[in-house]
């Protein structure tokens, strides 16, 4: 049987705060359901943002030499996306944000047709409007988006104040075992012949006349 993954970014600069603890929770969902799962630490360091320089449309790969084109072959290889944040000024954490520019626009073909999901932590607000900055990159990139028993965030002011939100990380455990339920629909789908639908392409509306 093939072995199923999920790749998960942690966009906190915080690698045992209340997103890692998220994560955790999907992690031993994951692992309960046979599948295997890999962290990749996104916030705990500088990461530069998209030069525009274009030179990923020829290569595949971002000239900038940092995690991101170990994130695109990772995804590229695995089944599933999680992309994880905390709140800063109402939107996913900068670091992220320039990551998942540069990752998406280099490596974005190659994720089609793989779930994905995102998952924010806040103090108090700002949870729903990141979540749909993150989803945004899922759904211009043809990636199904996963969801759960409530919108997909926890709560914590401080560090590992989220264990306390347990309604927060019963929503991280389902929507990780919905991951794992669509994955293996997807797996079964393949089996019986069933291949992701090819996309229409070459049509630009040019709105300046």
């Amino acid at each position: 049987m093939k072995e199923i993954r999920v790749l998960l970014l942690n966009g906190s600069p915080r690698a045992n705060g209340n997103t890692a603890l998220a994560l955790r929770e999907m992690e031993k969902v994951f692992a309960a359901e046979g599948i295997e799962s890999e962290l990749i630490e996104v916030g705990a360091g500088p990461v530069s943002g998209c030069t525009a320089c274009g030179a990923c449309k020829k290569t595949g790969v971002c000239v900038i030499g940092d995690r991101v084109n170990e994130a695109i072959e990772k995804l590229a290889a695995a089944d599933a996306l999680v992309v994880a944040t905390p709140v800063h000024y109402a939107s996913p954490a900068g670091a992220l944000i320039a990551f998942l520019d540069r990752m998406f626009y280099a490596g974005g073909s190659k994720f089609a047709h793989k779930p994905a999901a995102a998952f924010a932590s806040a103090r108090r607000a700002g949870t729903t409007a990141s979540l749909d900055v993150i989803n945004k990159y899922f759904t211009i990139s043809q990636m199904p988006i996963i969801s759960s028993t409530y919108w997909n965030m926890v709560y914590g002011s401080c560090q590992a104040d989220a264990a306390q939100d347990a309604e927060g990380l019963q929503t991280a455990r389902n929507l990780a075992r919905n991951m794992a339920w669509l994955l293996r629909c997807i797996e079964a789908g393949k089996k019986s012949g069933i291949e992701p639908p090819k996309s229409e392409r070459g049509n630009v509306t040019n709105f300046i006349k």
